[in-house]
């Protein structure tokens, strides 16, 4: 059931009064549709107090910067591009199930740093109440670094960002969600800047080819390419000349087979293979 407009009103004002009371923040801001609602509200609720920092590394999918700095420049928040050197800490390029933690606890051990330069004193990210039903490593690093999470504060279910985005016409409302090309390879399979090139520029190719705005490449062990595109695009991608093109610039590309998942896209597909004792046992929940 869809959130009705004075429900979203509601809401958004409850967001807004959160924010305010926060004093000076700083959001991490991503561009994608959550941290783009974050951030035009601490715009709205804090002014010249609020700045959204975007962190770019390898591991950012073509084009996710520009479009940081457009959405930025479009809602009016001082914004910042920082580096984030995850490829530089051995615990993430392992890849383990909890790769998320250490590369969130960069992210924000680089906004701690600069804090006091930027003026604030609170940090804050895009989380939902969605993203605590999912294996979230990344919130046990928020917690250790007391980022507060509004939208979460605020009760707000990824449908009702999405309508939040709509009512303030944010171009994002309606965006796929945008993991970093990282969380495309399979769990324990080393993460390498040529792995993440790699699956950014196959990615790139497909939605080109097919017209699709969401799909996956996963990389699998042996360098192995997983092709999750929805279902209804199934049909197209199994054409003869289709799947002849896909062949080769997969194969140009460096990938040593190329399959593709029956299934169609999912997101969080790499997670089916976490046990049930680790999802209890490492935390990833708020």
């Amino acid at each position: 059931m869809s959130t009705s407009q004075r429900d979203i009103e509601q809401k958004r004002d409850h967001l807004l009064e959160i924010l305010s009371g926060y004093g000076r923040v700083a959001v991490a801001f991503s561009a994608g549709v959550d941290s783009t609602v974050v951030a035009h509200a601490a715009q709205l609720a804090c002014g010249q107090d609020a700045v959204a920092v975007t962190a770019v590394s390898l591991s950012l999918a073509a084009g996710e910067k520009e479009e940081a700095e457009q959405l930025a420049a479009r809602i009016g928040i001082r914004h910042l591009v920082i580096s984030t050197q995850e490829f530089s800490d051995p615990n993430y390029l392992k890849n383990p199930v909890n790769r998320c933690y250490f590369c969130k606890t960069e992210l924000y051990s680089r906004l701690i740093e600069i804090a006091p330069t930027l003026g604030v004193n609170v940090l804050v990210n895009g989380a939902n109440l969605d993203d605590r039903g999912d294996y979230r490593p990344g919130m046990q690093a928020a917690s250790e670094f007391q980022v507060r999470s509004p939208l979460i504060e605020a009760e707000f279910t990824k449908e009702d960002v999405r309508e939040l985005a709509r009512h303030w016409n944010l171009p994002v409302w309606d965006k796929p969600a945008t993991p970093c090309l990282s969380s495309r390879i399979a769990y324990g399979v080393e993460v390498t800047p040529e792995r993440v090139r790699r699956i950014d520029q196959a990615e790139q190719f497909l939605k080109q080819l097919l017209g699709v705005r969401e799909l996956r490449v996963r990389c699998e062990a042996n360098d192995l390419a997983r092709i999750e595109v929805p279902l209804d695009a199934l049909p197209a991608l199994l054409a003869a000349d289709v799947r002849e093109q896909v062949q080769v610039e997969f194969r140009r590309l460096g990938f040593r087979f190329v399959t593709l998942d029956l299934e169609g896209f999912r997101s969080g597909s790499m997670n089916s293979v976490i046990s049930a004792e680790t999802l209890l046992g490492t935390s990833g929940r708020a």
